[in-house]
């Protein structure tokens, strides 16, 4: 079967589980392994994180506080095969939207057009309405930048269904971090199991909301049992490398 390897950045762990979708959908195989792995605890690797400015600085003392996704003070990261095989369903794969804004290395366009696009192109190949989408794990990263634009973002796609507060969304970066290449994989798993289990995550460490935030927009700051049928995944990489996942629960 195919051997395929994704290099984008933080936005890996996602195309990685997107292409092995298409790969089944288009015939080139009946089961893919995928996921995302990192290895970048090295000196070039965090000389460049640190010349970015992508790394907290302000949190050394408390490390479980340092990753706060959407938080004022935030300034860095840390089917049919299945059932002849009788294999657990947890979810399916019923959209995957990609962009590239190649708008900088580092920062992502100021209006999130890349975000916008793989989130929108997410919902069209899953032929769901935005209003139909119940819960969205935010890339979020706890970056000052990368926050906002992807906020913008949702509420840019997701409109009234995004405003009226009827839309659950989450960074789950607050509790785990940022696990660069693996990022996409692990949240697409936290995405898949608020399907399973009915439960939306909260965002961790997020005690003073962005002011782009208000009372009917406003990340979890406490988990939620709610139905969720569809749960999107955003990954986003630098270089503006973007991918969306849209999971459904399986019918």
């Amino acid at each position: 079967g195919p051997n395929h390897a994704a290099v984008t950045a933080c936005a890996t762990g996602a195309h990685s589980i997107g292409d092995a979708a298409r790969m089944i959908q288009f015939g080139d195989s009946d089961v893919m392994v995928a996921g995302g792995t990192e290895s970048s605890i090295d000196a070039l690797s965090m000389a460049g994180f640190c010349k970015s400015r992508a790394l907290t600085t302000k949190y050394n003392g408390t490390p479980q506080e340092a990753s706060r996704p959407f938080d004022c003070g935030r300034d860095g990261f840390e089917l049919e095969h299945a059932k002849k095989r009788g294999a657990k369903i947890y979810a399916e794969v019923r959209g995957y939207g990609m962009s590239g804004d190649a708008h900088h290395i580092t920062q992502p366009h100021i209006d999130g057009k890349g975000a916008i696009l793989a989130m929108t192109r997410a919902l069209k190949q899953s032929g769901l309405q935005s209003h139909q989408v119940d819960y969205v794990n935010a890339h979020a990263t706890s970056t000052p930048l990368g926050d906002t634009v992807e906020a913008t973002a949702i509420r840019t796609v997701f409109s009234d269904h995004a405003t009226s507060g009827s839309l659950a969304f989450s960074s789950t970066k607050g509790a785990i971090g940022h696990l660069l290449g693996a990022a996409g994989a692990v949240e697409a798993i936290f995405a898949v199991l608020t399907i399973h289990h009915g439960v939306a995550p909260l965002t961790l460490n997020l005690a003073k909301p962005d002011p782009i935030f208000n009372d009917n927009f406003m990340p979890l700051t406490a988990s939620k049992d709610m139905p969720i049928s569809a749960a999107l995944s955003n990954s986003f990489g630098f270089g503006g490398t973007n991918a969306s996942l849209l999971f459904t629960k399986c019918q």
